[in-house]
């Protein structure tokens, strides 16, 4: 099922607050005490879960672990998706050291990078390579996913690189606004553009 972006974006907010309630032990939890944490309107808590045929039972709420773990497997984060690190400059290998990410179901089996300097040493386990042995890798470790964090000139050509090699999603972290062939599923998270967000809110308070 495909779902609004918005809803895809706020069921994650859900899972991790259903984490911290699991932990402390609690069984149930009403929409109203959900909207009150994460602020978000109490009838689009239920309109949100709803697409999932999920709903909560009158004066009791939601039962917590059901609840954590139908989101868990509807968002992929049961499973175990492979992913490519492209880029393995400072961010590329901060991704690959932040083990947070396994916890939600991504595993970097493998970087590549232009760098000779690089290539061939491990970063937590991942082998860094040549961005030529990626249709190689992709078949071998079952890759489907490549995390872009190239510099920007070349984020396009590497797209491209990933998509030739068979990867059937794009992680972009880069500022440029890369394309791909149909069927190829790009999301973009740009630090930058975050940023600009910030400075021009901070400015306008002035």
């Amino acid at each position: 099922m495909q779902l609004p972006e918005p809803t895809l974006r706020r069921l994650p907010w859900y899972l991790a607050y259903l984490g911290l309630l699991n932990q402390k032990g609690v069984e149930y939890i009403s929409s109203t005490k959900i909207s009150e944490e994460l602020n978000v309107d109490s009838s689009q808590i239920a309109k949100d879960l709803s697409f999932l045929n999920i709903r909560g039972k009158t004066r009791i709420g939601y039962e917590v672990k059901a609840l954590e773990s139908k989101l868990r497997d509807f968002l992929g984060f049961a499973c175990v998706h492979r992913a490519v690190m492209a880029g393995v400059g400072s961010l590329g290998e901060a991704l690959i050291r932040d083990s947070g990410l396994q916890r939600y179901g991504l595993r970097i089996s493998a970087g590549v990078d232009i760098n000779p300097d690089l290539i061939g040493s491990t970063i937590c386990g991942v082998t860094i390579h040549h961005p030529d042995k990626l249709p190689q890798l992709v078949k071998e470790l079952d890759i489907t996913i490549g995390i872009v964090a190239v510099p920007f000139e070349s984020a396009q050509a590497m797209a491209d690189t990933l998509a030739d090699a068979g990867i059937r999603a794009l992680w972009n972290f880069t500022p440029y606004r890369i394309r791909a062939r149909e069927g190829v599923v790009i999301t973009n998270t740009s630090i930058y553009s975050h940023l600009a967000l910030i400075y021009n809110r901070l400015a306008s308070q002035r």
